[in-house]
């Protein structure tokens, strides 16, 4: 391997059975010494699917990607339920599997918008210093304030038959931070029959879509293609509004961190800021003042 400085996004599809942080520690066996890493947005062991890691300089623009759409692909079995609300935990089957179709429709459609939803006990979720996990695990379990998330669409794609249960197969666009696991646990106890996730699919992340991603066991196979697959630093921030600057001395005020004046027209808000070369030189918040706009950097990437 023969790398200078990494920076970009990796598109992985995680495969099952290891968590979001074991893709972070076998990638750092093969990128530089220490090369910063983070992913965006964790799945679950058990969960597959679109895993978008951040090296170097793209670890620094993670906060500005969290609001983020999500799409998966889950499937849920109707008539018993899991201490974790998935196939990994402890199942117990509550002997009511049947239910009504238009009844089923209907519940998927009231669970569409903005909706409280109550996570997991087993989380990374804090409670008093502690993973919710960890208290699980401890066989404790604490009351959890519902949280706000957003359900954009979900759709019911096939009915079947697993060992004699009805096993769904539902497709969830959602805001970040929404748990599939819970979403199939509730729609289980609307329906009156209890539910919990079988296998996870994770198909986009944001920009990044499962189409386009790599093996990791590919990447630990032939290191060497980390370079030709690594999306630039701005892949994802192209919902952000971009600007260019003209100057050299104009670029040294940015990397400076130095307030910039603008007299071209430019809405307020946060802004991709481009050298005058043609490069990524920081995320600024963008102001009015008077006639003029003020480019205030917040995060400089000095080129490098």
């Amino acid at each position: 391997m023969c790398f200078n400085k990494l920076d970009g996004f990796l598109n992985i599809n995680k495969p099952e059975e290891i968590s979001s942080y074991d893709v972070i520690r076998s990638l750092k066996r093969v990128v530089p010494r220490k090369t910063k890493l983070g992913h965006l947005g964790t799945l679950d062991p058990l969960a597959t699917g679109v895993l978008p890691v951040a090296i170097g300089r793209a670890t620094r623009v993670i906060e500005y990607l969290e609001d983020e759409r999500k799409v998966y692909v889950a499937e849920m079995v109707l008539g018993a339920v899991s201490d974790t609300e998935d196939s990994s935990g402890k199942i117990s089957y509550t002997g009511c599997c049947q239910y009504q179709q238009d009844g089923l429709l209907n519940i998927l459609t009231s669970l569409q918008g903005q909706i409280e939803q109550i996570p997991p006990m087993y989380s990374a979720l804090h409670h008093q210093g502690k993973r919710l996990y960890q208290l699980a695990r401890q066989g404790v379990t604490v009351e959890r304030e519902p949280r706000s998330v957003e359900i954009y669409s979900l759709q019911l794609l096939s009915q079947n038959l697993e060992e004699n249960l009805p096993l769904l197969t539902i497709a969830v666009s959602c805001s970040r931070g929404t748990y599939i696991r819970s979403l199939c646990r509730d729609i289980g106890e609307k329906l009156g029959t209890g539910a919990y996730m079988s296998r996870l699919v994770r198909k986009g992340s944001g920009v990044f879509k499962i189409e386009d991603s790599t093996t990791l066991e590919k990447i630990m196979d032939e290191p060497d293609s980390i370079e030709r697959i690594l999306y630039p630093l701005d892949y994802p921030l192209q919902n952000i509004p971009a600007l260019k600057l003209y100057t050299a001395e104009q670029d040294m005020d940015i990397i400076n961190g130095k307030c910039l004046e603008w007299e071209e027209a430019f809405s307020s808000g946060m802004a991709r800021v481009y050298s005058s070369k043609g490069f990524l030189l920081a995320l600024a918040q963008t102001k009015q003042l008077g006639g003029m706009i003020l480019i205030q950097p917040k995060k400089v990437f000095i080129p490098g």
